[in-house]
């Protein structure tokens, strides 16, 4: 089944939205361990697990390509430049290891292809996200946000770690908890469409 061009066009301009609003939610802590970005970039997975779905996986990397250099563009203008480095670099990467292991998955149980793919990228765009944009060690790619450089207990209640740090953990944990969630509005929706290679 090819996809359309519409689909891919709303899959693109999903993209790009939930992760230009993600780069500048991220700036803004929550508390110690979240930021308000961790609430609105999950969804960039179950875009492209649904595009992955429903059009094949040739049109969920074009999605995540082309959301890419959206979002990228969008949040030098809207967040930081080191902000968008960090996110276009661990959104692209995390991204397309998503659409890979969901193809790879995509003939198992409908749930295991969406949930075992945002797994593994959420796992790989918290790393390279919160390193690259927060840790001292990549100064280089621009300042710091001045909370980035405090210390605090992990999640709150650990060991004291960088700031930086225990808003990762509290990500990945949030971006795990809504990819579970995820799975309602996916399976939804695959009651209502026929996918590709169903």
């Amino acid at each position: 089944m090819p996809y359309t061009s519409r689909g891919v066009l709303f899959g693109i301009f999903a993209m790009a939205v939930v992760v230009t609003a993600s780069n500048v939610l991220v700036q803004y802590p929550f508390n110690n361990w979240l930021t308000w970005g961790a609430f609105s970039y999950p969804v960039a997975f179950l875009v492209t697990d649904l595009s992955n779905r429903y059009m094949g996986v040739a049109a969920a990397r074009r999605v995540v390509i082309a959301g890419f250099i959206l979002a990228v563009g969008m949040s030098i203008w809207f967040a930081t430049t080191r902000i968008a480095i960090a996110s276009g670099t661990a959104f692209l990467t995390a991204q397309l290891l998503d659409v890979s292991v969901f193809d790879r998955l995509r003939q198992g149980t409908w749930w295991r292809a969406p949930l075992v793919s945002s797994f593994v990228g959420s796992a790989l765009d918290t790393a390279l996200f919160f390193s690259l944009a927060f840790a001292p060690a990549f100064a280089a790619l621009g300042a710091n946000a001045d909370w980035a450089l405090q210390t605090v207990p992990l999640l709150g209640i650990g060991t004291t770690a960088p700031l930086w740090v225990s808003l990762a953990v509290g990500d990945f944990g949030v971006k795990v908890a809504l990819a579970l969630i995820a799975l309602i509005p996916f399976r939804i929706t695959l009651g209502m469409f026929r996918p590709q290679g169903a």
